[in-house]
């Protein structure tokens, strides 16, 4: 048994699980997910999966249920869960003493802004970029710096010259989202070694989030920031959990990870030291066993996801020729250009309203989303299917109308 009561052997996943998903079953969730629009609509914009929970994660929060056992949190060992977790999956060495607990990811942004930067500080994202990077700066009095990604039909980029010159600027905290949402980029060891080399020139603090970085997929490899060899991880913070890897985020649970001992005594100093009170007690359980024994859960769910990714192109081929569709190399997101399709700049909504499919609108993600849509794919592949189909149907109901 470990210290969080849930025996080290893990049941064996059946992968068939993942992609034998129940309409019915799912929509009798409560989460956003399943009741922000009607049910004849099919949800596929928020970042929730729809598979079955892990084994040793659905026995441990039964028993702790049946023990009573939902009073204050008590984060003490999950940063040693982590540490052990972290070297496994990513050769990542962490300090188990530099790890602090927050509520979410979200949140632990939010204090680190307010805790390392000034009202009237720039801080600079990449747009296209996740919403809340953008009204969360704006809410804190900060200024929002773009150094949009380069977009071609290959992927999307770094400009590292957009970025040189946000930090020339003024700029001195960067907010990066590692992999990226909503694009689904992993950054490669040179790129974060030039975004290294940038911050060490201009002084700028990095806080990268990497939320996303356990559900990285075959064929890439995520190299965590703080890492990074020599100096890279001083003026570093990371922003990590289990929420996104194992489908935990309603239990409220997320890490903040300090690169230094000197970044570690400044946010010892500087964030509220209530912030780990207001964790959740079951997200603490639950991550803690999702590092330690969630291991062949996750694999079962990347198989799922890069069979998704796949059967998404070929879907996208076949049923929305008009669309680009780099496929993602983390996460369950896919980031479609939908520009050739002439829906205007929401596509979204004409998905919405005329196919029945809810995708996360691209104009929220910046001005660089015009004319671009996210699709979860964290489904099975007959709902996947499914989605497509609506989309499809949709487009051509909006020619209709048009030419009608």
């Amino acid at each position: 048994m470990s210290e969080s009561g849930v025996a080290a052997a893990a049941p064996t996943v059946d992968p068939g699980s993942l992609d034998d998903l129940s309409l019915a079953l799912l929509r009798r969730r409560r989460s956003a997910k399943w009741t922000t629009y009607p049910a004849d609509v099919l949800p596929a914009f928020v970042a929730e999966m729809d598979f079955p929970l892990a084994p040793p994660i659905r026995t441990l929060l039964a028993e702790a249920v049946e023990r009573s056992d939902t009073g204050y949190p008590s984060p003490a060992l999950l940063g040693e869960a982590f540490a052990g977790f972290a070297a496994a999956r990513f050769g990542w060495e962490v300090a188990p003493a530099r790890v602090r607990a927050a509520p979410d990811v979200m949140t632990a942004v939010t204090e680190l802004l307010r805790a390392l930067t000034a009202p009237g500080e720039g801080v600079v994202v990449n747009p296209p970029i996740y919403p809340p990077f953008l009204g969360v700066t704006a809410e804190l009095g900060r200024r929002v710096v773009e150094a949009p990604l380069r977009h071609s039909e290959r992927g999307f980029e770094l400009d590292l010259d957009a970025l040189e010159t946000a930090f020339a600027g003024g700029a001195r905290t960067y907010l990066l989202c590692h992999p990226h949402n909503p694009t689904g980029r992993s950054f490669r060891r040179e790129e974060l070694q030039a975004i290294a080399s940038l911050a060490l020139r201009y002084g700028v603090t990095v806080v990268s989030d990497e939320i996303h970085a356990p559900l990285t997929l075959p064929g890439a490899s995520h190299v965590p920031y703080l890492s990074l060899a020599g100096e890279a991880a001083s003026h570093g913070v990371a922003v990590a959990g289990a929420s996104k890897g194992w489908n935990l985020a309603g239990l409220k649970c997320a890490l903040i990870v300090s690169g230094s001992d000197e970044m570690d005594a400044r946010l010892e100093d500087a964030l509220p030291s209530h912030l780990r009170y207001h964790v959740g007690h079951l997200g603490v359980l639950a991550s803690i066993v999702a590092f330690e024994h969630g291991g062949p859960w996750l694999d079962a769910v990347v198989a799922q996801l890069d069979r998704n990714r796949r059967s998404l192109e070929t879907l996208v081929c076949s049923e929305l020729p008009g669309v680009v569709y780099v496929p993602p190399q983390a996460g369950y997101l896919a980031w479609l250009d939908c520009r050739r399709l002439g829906l205007g700049e929401d596509p979204a909504a004409v998905f919405l309203e005329h196919g029945r499919v809810a995708l996360s609108p691209g104009p929220s993600f910046g001005t660089q989303g015009r004319g671009f849509a996210r699709l979860n794919f964290a489904t099975s592949s007959a709902l996947l299917a499914e989605a497509v189909e609506r989309m499809a149907a949709a487009v051509r109901t909006s020619a209709e109308a048009q030419s009608g």
